[in-house]
């Protein structure tokens, strides 16, 4: 075909429906995704704008001829109150131990894993198996399976080898007492090496092979092919583990109530939030804790999905 035939070629145009104008259409294309929009915005948006307006009030249960508008005392209350300020400490200190030894045990065991072996894919499911647990569930299995000074594993265990080398007085020590915060840490860690372990495992079957037999015929040992490739390319999924365990551990509720109930120095945010609204019945003061951990997790949230984004866009790209 000659050039100048194919320019006698007319465009291809887009036929549309006779009567249906571009704006119509589009809306018919999104009209059956209304009915879940219009749920979605019910349980949770409109909630979210309740505790919003409430966390404006003076509202407390306990003393309702004092109620009314409040401005941002709520707010100044829970960035000024010693109580509150301890319970972010907590959920700090809490959230960073957590997450960055589960990613240093999920990313151990995603080595582990990530090798060929007799019984690897039991292994990984074994493996899997915590995080699948309901979270009320595995904090009692700790607390009464594990730390019970009488019959927990723990202080069974001390006491077996304490009799090995002839003691016949093993310590019985209270974990919960002695250390309350490790005590939580600890389940928590059990729980979410699992999570970290799984995506990390993910960015290691995603690495080219064809880079990583470059290096090993170039004679690069194993220590130089992690810190130089594997590394480098696992950044990304270690910031993504790292950011979703964050979200998900900074608003841990269950473990706190249910291993130490918020004593000893163990309550974080989450649970003042729920001292506040049903031990102390003051709803505005509540509310506006609420609010602050919400935009806290957004903040985290928008980060994550950036690195999700960009590790699609890296998926793309190649």
């Amino acid at each position: 075909m000659t050039a100048s035939a194919l320019t006698t070629i007319p465009p291809r145009t887009v036929t549309r429906r006779p009567g249906v104008s571009p704006r119509r259409a589009g809306w018919i294309r999104r009209a059956p995704l209304m009915p879940a929009l219009i749920f979605l915005i019910i349980v949770t948006q409109l909630p979210f704008i309740a505790t919003l307006v409430i966390s404006f009030l003076r509202w407390n249960a306990l003393d309702p001829g004092n109620r009314g508008w409040a401005g941002f005392a709520n707010y100044k209350e829970v960035f000024t109150d010693s109580r509150l300020r301890e319970s972010v400490i907590t959920t700090i200190v809490l959230t960073v131990s957590v997450v960055l030894i589960s990613l240093a045990l999920g990313l151990g065991i995603a080595l582990l894993l990530d090798r060929k072996f007799f019984g690897r894919g039991l292994v990984r499911t074994l493996m899997i198996a915590p995080f699948l647990i309901v979270p009320v569930a595995a904090a009692l299995l700790f607390k009464h399976g594990i730390y019970n000074p009488v019959y927990g594993l723990f202080n069974g265990t001390l006491t077996g080898i304490w009799h090995t080398f002839g003691s016949q007085n093993p310590p019985q020590p209270d974990i919960l007492t002695i250390h309350p915060k490790i005590a939580v840490e600890a389940e928590l860690i059990w729980q979410w090496t699992p999570f970290m372990m799984l995506i990390l495992l993910a960015g290691l079957q995603s690495r080219d092979g064809e880079v990583m037999e470059a290096a090993h015929v170039d004679g690069a040992g194993n220590w130089q092919m992690f810190r130089y490739i594997t590394l480098p390319h696992m950044r990304r999924y270690l910031e993504l583990s790292a950011l979703l365990g964050t979200i998900f551990i900074i608003a841990n509720f269950d473990s706190v109530f249910t291993i130490t109930s918020g004593g000893l120095g163990t309550a974080n945010l989450p649970y003042t939030i729920y001292e506040t609204f049903y031990a102390s019945h003051d709803y505005g003061l509540a509310s506006a804790q609420g609010v602050v951990v919400v935009v806290g997790s957004l903040i985290i949230a928008t980060f994550a999905l950036r690195v999700v984004s960009s590790l699609f866009e890296e998926e793309v790209g190649r």
